[in-house]
């Protein structure tokens, strides 16, 4: 009588594993009813908000992305969004949007969005853009109006209006609260303080730099 082999059966099962629809596959893999309007005033968050009762076409609804934003501040530029926060009705949405504002010579600082992807469609003016990937190579291009250019998930990136005139974009995301990590204000800003030894070490400076960068991104008290 032939032998089995000892491995068939490992294999077999292997096979089996191969096929069937693993955990993150598994389930219901769309949304389990038409609309989950953000409660914004629950403590319940499981992976976004609890979704209220009652709701109306205006938590549909927003307005704020027509109007340049004010630009009059340290770095010259303003982002106004349109996610969950503002438009309850994107909860479990996926997606989101921004208008970013930026003076003459204004920049929206290297930082990064965590949980999403960015395109931007320039409206109006030129910007020098770009993100730097992990093997620390920067991909950067000068955009106009009607351009788009998109900054990867994750990844640090800028926008710079180097013009004479203002400029303006409107940015989407595919999620509906990206978060923002602005490097500066997380380094040099954050509460409680990061240790200045590290800040020292990080960037081979003084501490007496650090102090300063730190008291030029202080809150401005009331």
């Amino acid at each position: 009588m032939a032998m089995v082999s000892p491995l068939l059966p490992c294999a077999v099962m292997a096979l089996v594993v191969s096929v069937l629809p693993s955990q993150s596959v598994a389930g219901d893999p769309d949304l389990l009813q038409d609309i989950c309007v953000a409660d914004l005033t629950s403590g319940v968050k499981v992976n976004g908000f609890a979704c209220k009762a009652t709701v109306t076409e205006d938590d549909f609804y927003f307005k704020g992305l027509g109007a340049a934003g004010n630009t009059n501040n340290t770095y010259g530029s303003v982002v106004t969004g349109a996610n969950v926060e503002k438009v309850p009705g994107l909860n479990t949405l996926g997606v989101s949007m921004s208008r970013i504002d930026y003076a003459p010579g204004g920049l929206n600082a290297p930082h990064t969005h965590p949980r999403a992807t960015e395109m931007v469609f320039v409206l109006e003016g030129a910007l020098d853009v770009g993100f730097i990937t992990t093997g620390n190579k920067l991909i950067s291009k000068t955009i106009t109006a009607g351009d788009v250019f998109v900054f990867p998930r994750g990844l640090v990136h800028f926008q710079k209006n180097n013009g004479h005139g203002p400029a303006s974009v409107i940015s989407a995301f595919n999620s509906q609260f990206p978060g923002t990590q602005s490097l500066a204000m997380t380094l040099f800003g954050a509460t409680p303080a990061v240790p200045n030894n590290v800040l020292t070490k990080a960037f081979q400076v003084g501490t007496k730099e650090v102090e300063k960068i730190k008291s030029r991104l202080a809150p401005k008290k009331a």
